[in-house]
């Protein structure tokens, strides 16, 4: 085979890969797409017509969103408030504390911190199912069932990926440069928050993004450790869209889920370099 043709087969192969990835793009934007062009829609037409344009006596307008967030007896701007003061501060305490944990792991090389790593690790391939019911009955126990307290609970579940993200990056990092800032006066916590810490920004954004994501969209676990009655996050307020005997507005849910999904798709588009970066650093070097 000359150049010519290996340059030719290169290029059909390349052309078949692009056709086929195309594909499947399409594939997973179609429920998204399907939301948007729901959530404008009457709610007599989202089931007989689920792909039509929202037009002519389809069209909704604002109404599903406004019927959406009125609904029932609870707010939807408190659903939208615990769900963002949930998903900062379960971000934020892991962030921290896996930060910490893993410059400790990756220093300190004994069997104990080893075996830690690994449970770490372990806890990633753990099914949430295993451990949901013992869970919110420990979490009731120990007073872990309000907005405020619940982070501890994610903190449990969002270290395995943060600190075997972190443990990569960290091994990355040449020790000489934690020894200067001993020498020059810094403690542990110091070389920490001074050193350390700023040198780990592709990995904190990439993690923080990724937990940023999981924690707002999740569902099963506020509504397994959390009153319902009094707390609810955005996506129990959507499941709780229903009418008498058991009907349920599509309309106005898929304006809801349309909503709560806008600031998590900014986000990402946002950060999505980052997230590439952090993972690349954290899973690879070392």
């Amino acid at each position: 085979m000359n150049k010519q043709e290996s340059l030719t087969s290169e290029n059909r192969r390349k052309t078949v890969l692009t056709v086929v990835f195309a594909v499947i793009s399409i594939i997973y934007v179609l429920p998204v797409l399907a939301v948007v062009i729901n959530s404008f829609k009457l709610n007599t037409f989202v089931k007989t017509d689920t792909f039509a344009l929202p037009l002519g006596e389809m069209w909704a307008g604002v109404s599903n969103f406004i019927k959406g967030m009125t609904f029932g007896n609870y707010p939807f701007w408190k659903s939208a408030l615990y769900s963002t003061v949930i998903t900062l501060m379960s971000t934020a305490l892991i962030l921290i504390c896996t930060s910490m944990a893993a410059w400790y792991i990756a220093r300190v090389n004994s069997l104990a911190c080893k075996g830690i790593y690994y449970l770490c690790v372990f806890s990633m391939v753990v099914p949430f199912q295993m451990v949901m019911y013992t869970l919110s009955k420990t979490a009731y126990n120990l007073h872990l069932n309000t907005p405020w307290t619940i982070p501890v609970i994610y903190l449990g579940f969002g270290a395995g990926l943060a600190v075997f993200m972190f443990v990569g990056f960290v091994k990355s990092i040449p020790l000489e440069i934690e020894e200067a800032a001993s020498i020059d006066g810094c403690g542990p916590l110091r070389t920490f928050f001074m050193v350390v810490l700023p040198m780990l920004k592709p990995t904190l954004v990439s993690v923080g993004i990724l937990e940023i994501m999981w924690v707002w969209n999740d569902y099963l676990l506020p509504y397994l450790v959390l009153d319902i009655n009094e707390y609810r996050t955005i996506p129990i307020h959507i499941q709780y869209l229903k009418g008498s005997y058991g009907t349920v507005d599509l309309g106005a849910t898929m304006a809801l889920i349309l909503l709560s999904i806008i600031p998590v798709i900014v986000f990402y588009m946002l950060c999505q370099k980052q997230i590439i970066r952090g993972v690349a650093a954290g899973a690879v070097k070392g």
